[in-house]
Order: C-alpha cells, then structure tokens, then sequence
C-alpha cells in the first residue's frame, strides 16, 4: 500500500501516497533498481478504503503531469500528479473510482512548454493500434505451471539439445475463413502446441510480442515495452499460450528489442519535453537504418527501465529466455555509420560504456533472479567475450547467434555443385573459431526477405536436386556443433519470401516434396535429440574432429562428433555433388561396426532411395590418417550418419 510522503504541488511541498520509498530512488537513480513494474505505471487498489487506480511515472524535466481519459473528459486539470520531493523525477497521484479495462495517457506539459499526451511507459495493455493510448489492468494469473519452471535449468542447460523454432505470430497462421484477421493467443496455442510437440523442437522464439504501433515493422518498434500486444488479445491469454508450450515441455524464447525505439508522439521519444530516454546528441540517439532512436545507456535511470522490463517478462509471464535483438548496433556508436557521423566514448574510443554496462547488468540480474533462463545474443561483431561470464570480463550472455557461420553456409550453398569446389573451405572454416562462444547457428527471418529469396530457392539446379541440397543444408546444420534455431516456413520449403500479411502456405505438404523436407526436419530433430555426440559437448573442442576437410574435388565432407562415452560417437558424411559415390573409402576413429542411422536419400524425404541398410566392419586398413576405414556408397546431394551398432 501506498504510504504518505512529501511532494511538490504549484511550489508547496504537501504530502501525498506514493508507492515509491526512499530506497526505490536510491536504487533507480544508480541504476540498480530492476524491478520498476512492481513500483510505476497504472495500479488498481483502494487507498483510504476508496477503490480507484494509483498512477507513476517518470518525467523529471515535466513542468505538469496529469491523468486525461474518458473518465475525465480529457481535462489535463481535472488529475494532476504530484512530483516527488528528491531526485527520482517520478510523479505519483491516485483518481478514485477508476476501474480494468479504463483508457487513459499522460497530459505532460514538457520542459520546452509543449503539451503532449504520452502512453504510459509501465502500461500492461495498450488500445489495438492504430489507437494509442494505455488501458489500466493488471497481470493476475493462475499459473500451473511449477513442474516446468522446477526442470527448467536442465533443459536450458550447456549440455542440452536447444532447437528452437522462431515465429511471428501474426502470419505463422490466419483465420481459414477470413484471412485478413490474425488468430489470438488462445486460437495459436491450440494448433501450434501440438505441431511444435510433433515436429520436435525443444523450444519456441516469438517475434516481438511487445505492443508495436505498424505492423509492417513485425514488432520491432516498439511503444509498449511492458504489454503484450493487444492485437492478439490480453496479457492473461499470453500467458495461457506460454503455460500449454510448457505443459507440452517447450520452452518459450521472446525477441526482445532494447536497442531502439520510434518516434511516434505517444511513444518514449522526448518524453517529457527533453531527451529523456535517448541521447540528446542524435550521432548516438538516433539510428540512421531504422529510423528510430537509441536508447542512452549512460543514463542510470535507462538501465533500470530496461532491465526492470526484462525481468517484468521472465518473471510474470514464465519466459525461459530473451533474444536480444540488433547487440552489435548498441556495443558501437559507429554501427552503420561512417566514422566521421559517428559519436565517441569519454575515452575518444567507438565502444558504447553505457551499452556494455546494461548488458552486464542484464545478464547478472536475470542469473541472480532466475533459474535456468537464457539471454541469447544476436550480435554480429567480433567483440570478445559475448558469452564469457561477466565476472571474468564478458557480456554474460548464455548464447550468440553464428552470423558468420549462417552467412558462409549460404553463401557456399548458392553455389551450382559443379563450382563447389572453387569455394570449398567455406563450409570449414567456422571450426576455427566455432568453440571461442557458445554459438547458436540460426536460419532466421532476416535471411527470408527483402529479396534474399526464400531457403528453398537459395538451392541450385532442378526441384529434386533443390530439396536434396535443402535436406543436406538443414542435416549439416543439427551435426554442427552448437544449438540450433529454423525460422517458420523453412521447414516446409515455404515457396516464397517470407510475407508476414498472410499464413504460411501449408497447402504444400499435399506435395511429396515439401512433405518429405518436413518429415526430414522432424527426423533430425529426433536425431539431435536422442544422439547426445550432438549435444552433451556442444561447446568444447573435443566435440568435433575432421575426418576429411580437403577433398574439394568430390565437394565432400567427412567429420567425427563427439559425446561423453565412445559408444555415443557419430561420423557425418556429406556429398554436396549429385554424383552417386561408390566404394568411398572413409577413415574412422576405431575398430567397430557401425551402422548408417539417417540417411537424407531415404525415400521418406523425397529422396532417390539410395540408403545402406547393412552394417560396416572396419577393415584395417589405412585411410585419412587413420589406421581403420570403411568403404561406403554415399548418396548424391546426400547426408549420411553413422554410428556404432
């Protein structure tokens, strides 16, 4: 409950309840405070037995700062706050008789003596746009969901399988009878629970699902930092989606964007008059690709919004991990810019202090908060140390998305196979520097639009050799190590870009072709699941060994994983030709019989049906430096696993 302290009131000092103590500002002007949803924004309560709701927020440059709705007829006299009395700059007042589901912003009469209405920073729900403004609620929900959040550590752990499953809940999938309307949370936990479930991923990314102004942006512009977007209904039937992924033992992953924002008038842009939450010097507040502005990481005040909205998702809607959206363009102020447009830090140098602060920040607070949580990095750079503990100099963060290695494999696989050759070490060069982070190796949005041409049509040469190059991509990606990550539609061989006005087109699994690559991908889930050379060293050296990284004429691949036990060790063979080897001879790590366990060829996946049905006695004789080999047939365009019988 609120108690009575000292506020400002047209120069008086008069006292007022507020929800804010003295060691709240303590903490929120040093940047420490991380638990701001608890303290600021729209709360429903009763205060000298009056039932109403008790409004917070900040503005510290603000000259007025008032509640306006229909309660009030949009007077912005009719509920002025009351500024505190310290150097927190928050503003606190209770208006009676309000009631869930109230509309309302804040009248600010700014610091330049503008006179704007802002939406509230803390709103947990937001009028569906293209209306603005903040609707009070509340967050109250009946979790059942103990069991999970008690084993989640160990499936979020180093040593785990982690394939994740990124989607955009607006086109994933549409109303069938009215294709325009996008479904609501409830409608898409009742259909993609169970698909996720079958096709095998251990985990779900949401695009953001953070209310957003246009729709064209997929959520990564953001207004409502602590509302799930009303497009899709409440915060409550969020929560419902999350807690059936969980019954169904998947873990749910949110695209979180705490790198920019725009600048719609109702939005956090000069907020109370001033650059309050961006830099005021724009070579560092302002973002020349996306037109949006950066939020000022030097400002202990900032911190604390965005760490404090972090922890607000993963502690009142079960997340069990956040993407970090864009890490790269906050680590440098010159990401994107010349030089010469770009600012610098107190010490002359292009790194963001302030930027590289609230990562550390982030990433402790969450691991002193939460168990089992993942912060997964989509950084692009080469800063060192992304996924090194904090403690020992690095960002924190339990993962890092490949850049490098998605955009080589791509590059290499574009190639007609006659050319391969001439670009073989592009698929082996990644292994140098695979184990220098915990890499996840992701096939995202980003590399299925603005013409980049969707996954299947990446893919040289006719229908069949397209889909067997695909089902060699997408085995050669859950062989490598590190965790894994295939944007929806990818696993359907989606014919074109990735649009997000409509669903997905799942009207091709009625073709044998399409339907065999989403069989493949559910079958190398199921291998990477149950084979732990895959997974139980994912992140150490000894994972991985090339058995043959050189025959460039053949454009094949032949390479050792590695899991805890001999009895668990696979060997991988690629051929990226569609020329059918026989009698391949292949050096192997011991004497033993070993039996082919996945073969992208089988006829299940739309293959030719070149597969092996009979186990391999090693023959002593030498081969790729080794003292035992096989001879094998290896398919065309194929991938083949071996192990131990």
């Amino acid at each position: 409950m609120p108690k009575q302290v000292l506020f400002e009131k047209q120069h008086a000092a008069v006292w007022v309840h507020s929800l804010f103590t003295d060691f709240d500002t303590s903490l929120f002007i040093s940047g420490k405070h991380f638990r701001l949803y608890e303290k600021l924004g729209a709360k429903l309560m009763k205060v000298n037995q009056t039932e109403g709701a008790f409004f917070g927020v900040w503005a510290p440059n603000a000259l007025q700062v008032s509640v306006v709705g229909d309660f009030n007829a949009w007077d912005k006299n009719a509920h002025v706050l009351y500024k505190r009395l310290d150097e927190s700059g928050i503003w606190e007042g209770f208006v009676p008789k309000l009631t869930k589901g109230e509309v309302y912003k804040y009248a600010i009469i700014g610091f330049d003596g503008s006179e704007i209405e802002k939406g509230d920073p803390f709103a947990r729900k937001w009028e569906h746009p293209p209306q603005t403004a903040s609707i009070i609620w509340d967050t109250d929900y009946d979790w059942k969901d103990k069991a999970w959040l008690k084993k989640r550590p160990k499936v979020n752990a180093v040593n785990q399988p982690v394939s994740v499953y990124e989607l955009h809940l607006g086109s994933w999938q549409r109303d069938p009878s009215n294709p325009e309307r996008v479904l609501t949370y409830k409608e898409i936990a009742n259909s993609l629970v169970p698909y996720v479930l079958e096709m095998g991923f251990t985990h779900v990314e949401f695009m953001p699902i953070m209310e957003y102004p246009y729709f064209p942006s997929w959520g990564y512009q953001i207004t409502g930092y602590f509302a799930a977007s009303s497009r899709h209904g409440t915060p409550q039937e969020l929560m419902y989606l999350i807690e059936q992924l969980h019954k169904s033992n998947i873990a749910v992953i949110l695209d979180w964007v705490p790198s920019h924002f725009p600048g719609d008038a109702h939005g956090l842009y000069k907020f109370d008059g001033t650059h309050l939450f961006e830099h005021a010097d724009m070579r560092k507040g302002f973002h020349p690709d996306w037109k949006s502005y950066i939020f000022n990481y030097d400002r202990n005040e900032v911190r604390s919004f965005l760490v404090s909205n972090a922890l607000y998702w993963l502690d009142l809607f079960h997340a069990d991990g956040l993407r970090v959206d864009a890490v790269a363009s906050m680590l440098y102020f010159d990401f994107s810019r010349r030089t010469e447009d770009a600012g610098t830090n107190a010490y002359g140098g292009r790194e963001n202090l302030g930027a590289i602060q609230f990562l550390k920040d982030l990433n402790t607070a969450i691991q002193e908060n939460f168990d089992g949580v993942l912060t997964i990095a989509e950084e692009s750079s080469t800063y060192p140390g992304v996924t090194h503990p904090v403690k020992d100099g690095g960002l924190g963060f339990s993962m890092k998305w490949m850049m490098g290695w998605m955009n080589d494999t791509l590059k290499y696989f574009k190639h007609d196979p006659i050319d391969r050759k001439h670009y073989h070490h592009q698929l082996t060069f990644s292994i140098t520097y695979a184990f220098t982070e915990h890499f996840m190796m992701p096939f995202s949005h980003d590399e299925v639009v603005h013409g980049k041409s969707s996954m299947i049509y990446k893919m040289p040469g006719d229908e069949w050799q397209k889909f067997a190059n695909l089902r060699v991509l997408y085995t050669y990606l859950f062989t490598q190590p590190g965790s894994k990550l295939l944007f929806m539609g990818n696993e359907i061989a989606q014919n074109g870009e990735w649009n997000f006005t409509r669903s997905l087109d799942w009207d091709l699994l009625k073709y044998p072709s399409h339907k065999g690559l989403q069989t493949t991908v559910k079958a190398l889930n199921h291998l990477y699941k149950t084979e732990p050379a895959l997974y139980a060293n994912n992140y150490s050296y000894e994972s991985f060994e090339w058995i043959n990284a050189d025959d460039e004429q053949h454009s094949i691949y032949i390479y050792i994983r590695r899991g805890l036990k001999a009895k668990d060790t696979l060997i991988v063979v690629l051929n990226l030709t569609p020329v059918y080897r026989e009698n391949y001879r292949v050096g192997l790590p011991f004497k033993a019989k070993w039996k082919e366990i996945f073969n992208t060829d089988a006829t299940l996946f739309y293959g030719s049906g070149k597969v092996n049905d009979n186990a391999y006695v090693t023959e002593q004789e030498a081969c790729h430096y080794r003292e035992y080999s096989i001879n094998m047939n290896i398919p065309p365009l194929g991938a083949v696993v071996l192990k131990t019988s």
